[in-house]
């Protein structure tokens, strides 16, 4: 099954066109497209006349309807072999009905498989970027981490810490001591020691991405087998939620493979398929389901947690996407900034024209905590070159939104178009463009991952705040402000940016996901994804009193 075939297919009707043409299309070179139209005419799928003369077109004639039997092919694999191996012809190019079709029968793949082990198969529209926790800088991934590898601590949505790692604690203004929990096995087998630890806290805090973070950390070293001390004598007042960051996750290296606490482990991990297995070592509670499989879809797929149960009721669960942002280059005249953000927020009520799920935000970024704003007229100042807007495959729809409200507005507008993983690992980019939408998901707790916003090297607004001594003055001071009165500081940076026009609030985003109605105790965690450790399937059996 010839995927570029298909793709001519689907591309190209009877008819008169040039050699080049079908080059470009199916991205080879010429000759290798001499050779492929030579094998198809062979096979009989084409009959193909070559124009006399250079720049004469060719004429080519289909003989079969390529698509219908392809479809046919993959309906028979799609009957019998593993979502694995059957998930990859959905990437093909087919038009809109076949490609329905033959992801209505792939359905059935997904969902819960009750063998000899439990098994949930999921849909996964892009691959993981990374499984490293000090890698990982996009929500998709960080969900990852928290499955596969556990904290010291970790922290809830109110600011509560609890042990996870480590069973308890002293701390002081200057020192904290990490008491850790006994016989906790990594997925390699070895047995978890201070010197693990250790080993993975100083990793974190000569990262160049989390070194601003750790500044006021000044030593991190093994006191005893399970007892480790971290020393900052200037002050660290959020020692503790950092710990239970996702970035602070403890794991183990060795050669090429990377090893958790948590439970599940990676069975493998490749462009098509992500699978979890339980970890049967696990210190804590066993998860009920033995396997999961994240199995590659289009993205049109649609995004449903499903079981295999042959009578099949949905309900929606909703979450947290977080929120949207215009960030602006502070190289941009003042005046420019100004107008721009009068302009954003005097249409921002219409941003769900781009997107039904995005909710005008007139706050900021602290949800329940940032307060309405209203900006007064502005002239239009002139512009003597248009203004760069970076487009990012995930905010597609409201950057496109945003660039007609701009050029309605007299505003000249070139657009940059980055792929999502350039645009996270490249945030040096952000120099060349004047402005861009960028969302951001909270891990849980608001209070620290808003800090953690301002301050990590992943984030692109902290690259602009660390060149700012206005707000560099702010942000000193939270190390010695106790966690539970970081609401002032958070308020006057927030107010800050948006005074400035370096970060007007656009919208909050909202995602609904159905999942089928015998998959019990589905619990939203970090980052507004399901956690994975508490669900199960209720059996079909009829339960008589």
């Amino acid at each position: 099954m010839d995927r570029s075939l298909l793709t001519l297919w689907n591309t190209v009707p009877s008819g008169k066109i040039k050699q080049e043409e079908i080059a470009n299309i199916i991205g080879f070179s010429t000759k290798q497209t001499k050779r492929y139209i030579q094998k198809w005419c062979s096979e009989g799928w084409m009959k193909f006349i070559s124009g006399k003369g250079r720049g004469n077109s060719s004429q080519l004639m289909w003989l079969k309807d390529v698509e219908a039997c392809f479809e046919e092919q993959v309906m028979l694999i799609l009957e019998i072999e593993s979502a694995e191996i059957s998930s990859k012809y959905l990437m093909y190019d087919w038009s809109t009905e076949c490609r329905q079709r033959l992801m209505k029968k792939f359905q059935n793949k997904l969902g819960f498989v009750q063998q000899m082990d439990d098994k949930l198969i999921v849909p996964r529209k892009n691959p993981f970027l990374t499984l490293h926790p000090l890698k990982s800088a996009d929500a998709h991934s960080a969900n990852m981490v928290a499955t596969i590898y556990n904290r010291l601590v970790s922290v809830d949505e109110s600011g509560i810490v609890s042990p996870e790692l480590c069973h308890s604690w002293d701390i002081t203004d200057t020192k904290l001591r990490l008491y850790l929990k006994k016989d906790i096995s990594f997925h390699d087998g070895s047995i978890l020691t201070a010197e693990d630890v250790v080993l993975c806290l100083r990793k974190l805090k000569n990262n160049i991405q989390f070194s601003v973070l750790c500044k006021p950390i000044e030593k991190i070293e093994a006191v005893a087998p399970l007892i480790v001390d971290i020393s900052y004598p200037t002050g660290c007042s959020y020692c503790l939620q950092l710990l239970g960051s996702m970035n602070a996750s403890i794991y183990k290296e060795h050669l090429d493979f990377i090893y958790g606490t948590g439970c599940y482990y990676v069975e493998e991990n490749n462009p098509t398929i992500t699978t979890l297995v339980v970890f049967k070592d696990y210190y804590g509670e066993r998860p009920l389901l033995d396997k999961i499989e994240f199995v590659q879809v289009p993205v049109d797929f649609e995004n449903v947690y499903r079981t295999s149960s042959a009578q099949q009721t949905y309900f929606p669960i909703k979450s947290d996407s977080g929120f949207g942002i215009v960030l602006m280059n502070p190289h941009l005249d003042i005046e420019i900034r100004h107008y721009l953000h009068y302009i954003i927020s005097k249409y921002r009520n219409e941003i769900n024209t781009a997107d039904e799920r995005l909710l005008p935000n007139e706050e900021g970024c602290l949800i329940g905590i940032s307060k309405k704003y209203r900006l007064n007229s502005i002239p239009r100042p002139e512009f003597k070159r248009p203004i760069i807007l970076k487009l990012i495959d995930y905010t597609n729809k409201p950057t496109l939104w945003l660039k007609g409200i701009l050029t309605k507005n007299g505003v000249p507008v070139e657009i940059k178009t980055v792929s999502f993983e350039d645009n996270l690992m490249n945030r040096d980019s952000n120099n060349e463009v004047d402005l861009y939408i960028h969302g951001e998901i909270f891990e849980m707790n608001q209070n620290f991952s808003f800090f953690h916003f301002l301050l990590n090297g992943y984030s692109p607004i902290a690259n602009v705040l660390r060149k700012q001594d206005r707000y560099q003055c702010v942000l000193r001071k939270y190390a010695n402000t106790p966690f539970v009165e970081w609401t002032s500081l958070h308020k006057k940076i927030d107010r800050m940016l948006i005074e400035d026009s370096l970060a007007c609030p656009l919208y909050y985003s909202k995602r609904q996901i159905p999942f089928s109605s015998d998959l019990m105790n589905i619990n939203i965690k970090h980052f507004g994804y399901v956690d994975f450790s508490k669900l199960w399937v209720k059996p079909d059996i009829e339960f008589k009193s």
